[in-house]
């Protein structure tokens, strides 16, 4: 796949759609590449009329990676943030907006719409606050603010993120961990088959090992903060996508950033949880395209 020196790094990235699609920018979550985005929502989202760019965050996949980079510990961020320090870290979500934002031109685009899931929504909210003359549209799923005070994620994901195998594992190992991880925060209206988990840990897996990239993207979410005032200045049309059901952002995080971003609009999706399954990929599609029309 190509991929583009831009911003400093290298970064792998795709494009779905034809040329004279509506350019729509996707941004993976938390130590997770491009193939996360399921072949179904990419599908549908052509179908409803765009060009979809995915893209390896810096740090996961086959962009620029850091593993010689050790990262803050997790209590040490945690610490650093509550004290109101700024540890020294390689990267800030801030500079993967601004990789995502310097690729769109290599590629022949001055504007897109952006929709981010998770951490990719944060790295989105970036992208609107720092760029937002150059955002179409802004759609942001299963993410938050990052303000204290806040519902935390349910003790059953803590403690299997906190359990997240580290060095050298192999391929097996590496699967089992994420299918458990996706049983875990996956939908319980819409559960995927343990073939179909098992199928999608598997291609990412796979194609490029793991490595410690999660570490310095979490250390990262840390040091990030309370985008509020950040967002309360945001002038791009905004759609706030959440399940009821997420148990790794709980809904409220989500009704909390839509109240943040002026103009923003607030859509719940009764049993999503914390991940992408095929059902969806039709609603999400629909909800998405609806955002883009507002924008025009």
């Amino acid at each position: 796949m190509p991929r583009a020196l831009v911003n400093g790094v290298e970064l792998d990235y795709e494009i779905f759609g034809p040329e004279q699609g509506e350019p729509l920018l996707l941004v993976m979550g938390l130590a997770m590449q491009r193939v996360a985005w399921p072949a179904a929502l990419l599908d549908a989202l052509v179908a409803r009329g765009f060009r979809c760019i995915t893209v390896d965050n810096r740090d996961v996949g086959f962009s620029t990676r850091y593993e010689d980079i050790r990262a803050p510990s997790l209590p040490t961020s945690i610490a650093a943030r509550l004290f109101g320090l700024r540890p020294r870290l390689p990267y800030r979500l801030a500079d993967l907006a601004d990789d995502d934002m310097a690729l769109l031109p290599h590629l022949g685009i001055h504007a897109a719409h952006v929709a981010g899931i998770s951490m990719g929504g944060m790295v989105a909210q970036h992208v609107a606050g720092h760029h937002g003359e150059r955002v179409r549209s802004l759609t942001l799923m299963a993410t938050s603010s990052g303000r204290l005070g806040l519902p935390p994620p349910r003790p059953k994901v803590l403690r299997l993120m906190m359990s997240r195998p580290t060095g050298r594992v192999s391929v097996d190992e590496g699967v089992a961990y994420i299918t458990r991880l996706y049983r875990t925060i996956g939908s319980p209206a819409w559960p995927m088959s343990p073939a179909d988990l098992e199928g999608r840990a598997r291609i990412g897996v796979m194609r490029a090992a793991a490595g410690t990239g999660v570490t310095r993207q979490l250390a990262a979410i840390i040091a990030d903060g309370d985008r509020s005032p950040m967002l309360r200045r945001l002038k791009v049309p905004t759609l706030v996508l959440h399940g009821s059901a997420d148990p790794m952002v709980p809904i409220a995080l989500g009704i909390d950033l839509a109240r943040v971003i002026p103009g923003a609009r607030f859509e719940s999706i009764e049993g999503w949880g914390h991940d992408l399954p095929d059902a969806l990929a039709p609603v999400f599609a629909d909800h998405i395209a609806a955002q883009a029309r507002k924008a025009r």
